[in-house]
């Protein structure tokens, strides 16, 4: 794979976490809709945490979709993931798809910044480049 499609693969693998972390997961937290009361009691999540669990959600997500920012962001995605792992395990719902969603950040992370995959295993994912934001 050549560095442009590693970075364009990278890119729209980052769009399609951040549409779902922000769209599909963060924003609803801040709408009512039906089913939403008891979900939230089945979680023992008390529905009054829900528009700061929004915000929080949807800063890391931004900080993970900005170039600069993206490492931080990454890091704070997976501790925010792993929060939604412990409360879907605590009360025996299917706790793996926080799982999928934070390997998939780290994916995209790693395709658009070959840096990652050295820090990650030691590997030179391209050899004789320079380390870029």
């Amino acid at each position: 794979m050549t560095n442009k499609t590693r970075q364009i693969t990278g890119w729209i693998l980052t769009g399609l976490v951040g549409v779902f972390l922000i769209g599909i997961s963060g924003l609803p937290k801040f709408l009512d809709w039906q089913g939403k009361d008891e979900m939230m009691s089945k979680l023992e999540i008390p529905l009054d945490l829900l528009p700061m669990l929004g915000v929080l959600e949807i800063l890391v997500t931004l900080l993970f979709l900005i170039p600069r920012t993206s490492f931080f962001g990454a890091i704070l995605v997976t501790g925010y993931l792993g929060g939604a792992v412990w409360t879907h395990l605590r009360v025996g719902d299917p706790w793996f798809f926080p799982i999928i969603i934070g390997v998939l950040v780290w994916l995209a992370l790693a395709l658009r910044r070959s840096a990652i995959v050295n820090l990650a295993f030691g590997v030179d994912a391209e050899p004789n480049s320079k380390i870029t934001n």
